[in-house]
């Protein structure tokens, strides 16, 4: 090699450089990199070797930046099409792909110079990309060095990577939120979602907050008319500017098009929640482990009586449309609803998409407007479908509805879900194969039908509850998984446990929303998507300092998520 290897490692760099301010992904970078090949010097005959120099440096490259070995980039190469075509590898069959023994072999016939020139180039892409906030690459998690030098305190690594999720957000998932205002605004987007971070934070409202900024002369305060016009914007379809209602929506079908505010939310809502999964994936967390979602409903509470005159059947004919009734713990309730879909099991509990809810209620005429369950779940799947490839979706058993499972089962997914009715006496279920020790049962091939017809089969499994006023009776959960056999019902319905963080993420949401009596439906859900938004963020960060510091995914909270909806409201303002 005539150049110096320092030179031709740092004209890669330049050009990485430029790539990282505008690419989100470090194979995109690399993918596009100018690689001079005629000033490297590779020992294998380029006339034979199925990967030349260019596609076997970029792969290299790659290994070196991520810090893993070359066995475990062999894998990775096998599985993931992305990696294959950002190294330029011209194959369409990933099992032939560049080998463990081929990435060593090639990485010993460089010669000194070219080893060099890698190893410089590993370095400095590896930085500028940090320094860039390339995604992907600024927030996998590494494991800490081993030596007591280089170590840190587990103290420090949960800062660092608190620091770099709240720089994710201020970069690439909130301002995916617009308000959509004139240039000239006085309070830009990133002051309204600051307050917004603040009121999650304090518990409050829009009027808190003001009233806080007001007694402390803080210019970085709207008063609370100006934020909730500004929340409201961001909810806002693009066609419309004065409050939206189901009486401007409703078409031919009585069926209001409420869609519009949803769809404008959730384009921004998922094009946060993209750069959020994209902050993960190059770790690979989908690629090994099954992928489990669970649908749900959760509700915020409305305590407005929607009756003009019960007795006599007349409600308020102003009553918000979207409240629905719903019932908790044996009392009658009034709430907007929302569904969500949510990763469980052994990946960050992130919240994939979010629906609004209308049901048709105690108060409203019969024929009002109304969503039905496997809309609401061929959305969601839709929407989840985007970022991760679903191996199974768990449901509560108010989705119990064939058409619901129909959807789920022609997308190749499996479902489990419990039954609502079932027989409390074993011995009067006809046609069941029985556990010879354990107290369980499985119903072959149950057929559910559509419109008359057979769908496709399903099993129904019989399990002890474990519902503390059970008394002996039984829980019956349906799947289409195939044939479960009697010994194998224990591990099926016991998996139905992943959904456990589901009740906490509500819970955890509906701690972050501010408080509001506002009827309007663009606040309501932009709340809602906003609050789900933050517990996405902690929620990352929870999982990066889990993953890197070794610990169960599903163990407790190492950051509280008070503490971390404080820090982004204090990281916005200073860094906003």
């Amino acid at each position: 090699m005539s150049t110096d290897p320092s030179a031709v490692a740092e004209s890669i760099i330049v050009h990485a450089e430029t790539l990282c301010e505008r690419e989100d992904h470090l194979w995109d970078v690399i993918r596009k990199l100018s690689i001079p090949v005629d000033e490297l010097e590779d020992a294998r005959n380029q006339n034979r070797v199925t990967f030349g120099t260019d596609e076997m440096f970029r792969t290299l490259l790659f290994k070196g930046i991520r810090g893993i070995s070359q066995n475990e980039l062999a894998q990775r190469l096998g599985r993931e099409p992305s990696l294959v075509k950002s190294f330029h590898l011209d194959i369409t069959d990933l099992s032939n792909t560049p080998t463990q023994q081929q990435l060593s072999y090639t990485h010993a016939q460089f010669s000194e110079d070219t080893q060099e020139v890698l190893n410089r180039t590993v370095a400095g892409v590896r930085q500028v990309a940090l320094d860039n906030d390339v995604l992907t690459e600024g927030l996998v998690p590494s494991v800490p060095a081993e030596t007591e030098e280089e170590s840190q305190s587990e103290n420090e690594y949960k800062k660092e990577k608190a620091q770099k999720t709240l720089t994710l957000a201020r970069k690439h998932v909130i301002p995916e939120f617009d308000t959509h205002r004139a240039a000239h605004k006085k309070y830009s987007d990133e002051v309204m979602l600051d307050m917004f971070a603040s009121i999650c934070a304090n518990n409050g409202s829009a009027h808190s907050e003001a009233e806080y900024g007001w007694l402390t002369d803080d210019d970085l305060i709207c008063d609370d008319s100006t934020f909730l016009r500004a929340i409201k914007k961001i909810a806002t379809p693009e066609d419309s500017d004065g409050q939206l209602t189901f009486e401007d929506f409703e078409d031919d079908d009585s069926m209001p098009e409420i869609d519009k505010i949803r769809d404008t939310i959730m384009t921004a809502f998922n094009a946060a929640t993209e750069n959020i999964i994209n902050s993960i994936r190059a770790d690979g967390p989908f690629d090994s482990r099954e992928t489990v979602a669970a649908i749900d409903i959760t509700h915020e509470q409305f305590h407005v009586w929607p009756w003009e005159d019960k007795e006599a059947g007349i409600a308020k004919p102003d009553y918000p449309k979207m409240v629905s009734g719903y019932k908790k713990d044996g009392e009658y309730k009034r709430g907007y609803k929302y569904a969500t879909i949510t990763l469980v099991g052994d990946h960050a509990p992130i919240v994939l998409g979010i629906e609004p809810v209308k049901e048709n209620s105690a108060w409203e005429p019969d024929d009002s407007p109304s969503y039905s369950k496997a809309d609401l779940v061929s959305r969601l799947l839709d929407c989840a479908e985007q970022f991760v490839d679903l191996d199974l979706v768990m449901f509560d058993r108010g989705f119990y509805v064939n058409r619901v499972y129909a959807d789920v089962h022609e997308r190749g997914i499996t479902y489990l879900s419990p039954v609502p009715k079932y027989e409390d006496d074993l011995e009067a279920i006809q046609d069941i194969q029985e556990h010879p020790t354990a107290d369980e049962a499985v119903k072959h091939d149950v057929p559910l039908g559509i419109d008359g017809e057979v769908h496709h089969e399903a099993e129904f499994l019989y399990a002890p509850s474990t519902s503390d006023d059970a008394d002996g009776k039984y829980a019956v959960f349906v799947t289409n998984q195939d044939r479960v056999e009697p010994e194998e019902i224990s591990s099926v319905v016991n998996g139905y446990s992943r959904r456990w963080d589901i009740e906490n993420q509500y819970k955890s949401i509906k701690d972050f929303m501010p408080k509001t009596s506002s009827t309007d439906y663009r606040l309501r859900l932009c709340n809602f998507a906003l609050s789900t938004l933050i517990y996405n963020l902690w929620r990352l960060t929870d999982y990066l300092i889990k993953v890197a510091l070794d610990e169960p995914i599903r163990s407790p909270p190492v950051i509280t998520a008070k503490t971390f909806v404080r820090a982004l409201g204090d990281f916005l303002r200073e860094f906003g």
